[in-house]
């Protein structure tokens, strides 16, 4: 039977192990490792919008500029027209002039067409670009908000099963001698958070390793309440 003072060190012990896991689930958490793969996506996605949005703007401004030239133009058109259809113009040199005003405007109408149906199609593919790109954003970011929250919750979970597990840790901490709770803090941090394993068999729950025949025998033969430690490993042994 397990002297009570190594029972108390085995829970001590087995607390602290359920508090590492804990911590460790807390610190990778699913949630937050997909939220970091997911924004830098976004940042990157990001790039990409800053890149095709002022190529889409530039695009729209040619076209604007077009289509102003061209209502510029058709408005002259419009007014010539008004003025030698008035009679308030008479002069046959004047109207000769009038008309050949609007015949090369019309011309220049039909060009400045042609220049805005290019504009469009050149302005399109950016359009769909950027049109592509936000849609991307926005469903990522809702993802996003999805996956901050769900780590909030689950952090929160953890954080409330941690704060449980320390309030109790105090407890089985003071159930183990100051002498035996110094040694196992001193060892614990240096073995991966165990200080303290089982001898089952011939092995060491702590590294797994076997002991040799010989000193099992020594260990066995030391007075319960002596303070053993593994060969292999160094970890106080709980017999």
């Amino acid at each position: 039977m397990t002297h009570p003072t190594f029972e108390a060190l085995v829970a001590l012990q087995d607390r602290d192990s359920a508090i590492a896991r804990l911590r460790h689930r807390r610190a990778h958490l699913e949630e937050r490792a997909a939220l970091a793969a997911l924004e830098a996506e976004m940042a990157a996605r990001q790039s990409r919008l800053a890149d095709a949005t002022p190529r889409r703007d530039e695009a729209a401004a040619a076209q604007k500029r077009l289509e102003d030239e061209m209502a510029t133009a058709e408005a002259r058109i419009a007014e010539i027209d008004k003025r030698m259809y008035s009679g308030t113009v008479s002069a046959s040199r004047d109207l000769q002039a009038m008309a050949d005003e609007v015949k090369h405007l019309k011309e220049r109408v039909s060009t400045l067409e042609d220049h805005v149906l290019e504009a469009m199609e050149a302005r399109e593919p950016v359009d769909a670009e950027v049109d592509a790109i936000t849609a991307e954003q926005d469903a990522a970011s809702a993802e996003a908000e999805r996956l901050r929250q769900a780590a909030d919750e689950a952090e929160a979970a953890l954080d409330a099963e941690l704060a449980a597990e320390l309030a109790a840790r105090a407890t089985d901490e003071a159930a183990v001698p100051d002498d035996l709770r110094s040694e196992y803090d001193r060892i614990r941090p240096k073995l991966d958070g165990v200080g303290a394993a089982r001898l089952v068999g011939n092995q060491c729950t702590g590294c797994h390793l076997a002991l040799s025949a010989t000193e099992v025998d020594q260990l066995r033969r030391q007075p319960e309440d002596a303070v053993v430690h593994c060969e292999n490993c160094g970890r106080i042994l709980i017999r």
